[in-house]
């Protein structure tokens, strides 16, 4: 007979109240911001989380890090009252499902450039019925089997923010049929890697610009969240006046790298 925790329904019950969901923050912020982070020192995402920022979102695409050197980066996250969310290198049922066994309050997945794609997240994200996510209760959103079985899968559903990049040319062009996938939350913009697609490799070209704007329109049309990658403090305030849900703002190296040589170069000028 399994091992059943006799305060496991009160313990999770207090654990859930005390820190939102990313998705119940952006019901209340109705937008958030967040950075990109490509460290995995513990102490940077714990620092994100003290100065009031709403979300990271710890890159495993272009950036070097494993589930292992994840699972500290979400616990300093947890501990300082920030969402974790992982960009996941592939969309292989395998990267999402590992994440996710992590505990995170969202996946966000890459090149995401048709119906097809769009569904095979949600089946890799979602237990059933609305999904086919690989099972093990012997994790930490399931406290490590001390969780009761149905509400895990239950909480997992409910909680975790589903994200796909709308990226590329393809992703553009069936953005309505991948809109209609059911479970997914947000559809992020990354406008480097559109740019390559586009066959303009510039952010600020017309055409790029132009494209931005269209999914900008048909995702409000359809009355989708919309996420997207801001390079500056001053494009994440016009995207947040163009009601735009989640913000991701420049990476936790570049940050520091710009810090850095500001600070070199006025004391050389001194």
């Amino acid at each position: 007979m399994p091992f059943e925790d006799p305060h496991a329904e009160n313990r999770s019950h207090n654990e859930r109240e005390s820190m939102k969901t990313l998705k119940e923050l952006i019901a209340e912020k109705k937008s958030v911001f967040g950075i990109f982070a490509k460290t995995n020192d513990p102490m940077f995402i714990e620092i994100m989380g003290k100065t009031g920022i709403d979300f990271v979102i710890l890159d495993c695409e272009h950036g070097p890090n494993s589930p292992r050197e994840v699972l500290p980066l979400v616990l300093a996250a947890r501990a300082s009252g920030l969402q974790a969310v992982v960009r996941v290198g592939t969309s292989s049922v395998i990267d999402i499902q590992r994440m996710l066994d992590l505990g995170l309050s969202g996946v966000q997945v890459p090149q995401v450039q048709q119906e097809a794609d769009a569904k095979n997240v949600v089946k890799a994200a979602k237990f059933a019925p609305l999904g086919n996510r690989g099972v093990c209760c012997n994790v930490r959103p399931a406290d490590y089997a001390l969780k009761k079985r149905q509400d895990y899968f239950s909480e997992q559903n409910n909680d975790v923010t589903v994200i796909v990049h709308i990226e590329g040319k393809d992703g553009f062009d069936n953005l309505d049929s991948i809109m209609d996938v059911e479970g997914i939350d947000i559809f992020f913009i990354g406008p480097n890697d559109l740019s390559q697609s586009l066959g303009c490799p510039d952010v600020t070209h017309p055409k790029v610009i132009g494209t931005v704007n269209d999914i900008i329109e048909k995702c409000k049309k359809k009355g989708k969240h919309i996420g997207i990658y801001a390079d500056s403090v001053k494009s994440a305030m016009q995207y947040k006046s163009l009601g735009i849900s989640y913000i991701a703002c420049s990476t936790d190296v570049g940050i520091f790298a710009r810090s850095c040589l500001e600070m070199s170069t006025a004391f050389e000028k001194a």
